[in-house]
């Protein structure tokens, strides 16, 4: 089970970095809640639509651990970013955790919540 949901965590990535959105729907579960690093939530078809006006130029994880249980698993890792919002271009360093849930038609993404890692202090 580690092992599928570590190609999940990857083609989310992946959409993220693409702005598959189509592929994002399908990944993300429809009660899907991300809370950000300064503590303000989108639920799914936010963090969908977030691309419109969101894009990461650059993306890469570190520090992986996954812990599966019975029919969930929660992600952890750091993740160096690059990214447009509105035009303006920023760097990134968070580490994030994410929590993978079992459904009838598969693995979706069910939460998604970020803190900021001060730059001086990242591993």
């Amino acid at each position: 089970m580690t092992a599928d949901i570590r190609e999940l965590r990857q083609a989310f990535d992946d959409a993220e970095l693409r702005a598959d959105t189509d592929r994002l729907d399908a990944l993300l579960a429809d009660d899907f809640m991300s809370i950000g690093e300064r503590g303000y939530q989108l639920d799914k078809r936010q963090w969908i639509d977030r691309h419109a006006d969101f894009g990461y130029l650059s993306l890469e994880t570190s520090e992986l651990d996954v812990r599966c249980y019975d029919r969930a698993a929660i992600v952890r890792c750091v993740q160096r970013s690059r990214a447009s919002w509105r035009g303006d271009v920023m760097t990134l360093t968070v580490r994030l955790s994410q929590t993978w849930i079992e459904l009838p038609g598969g693995w979706r993404l069910a939460g998604i919540q970020f803190s900021s890692l001060d730059q001086a202090r990242t591993p």
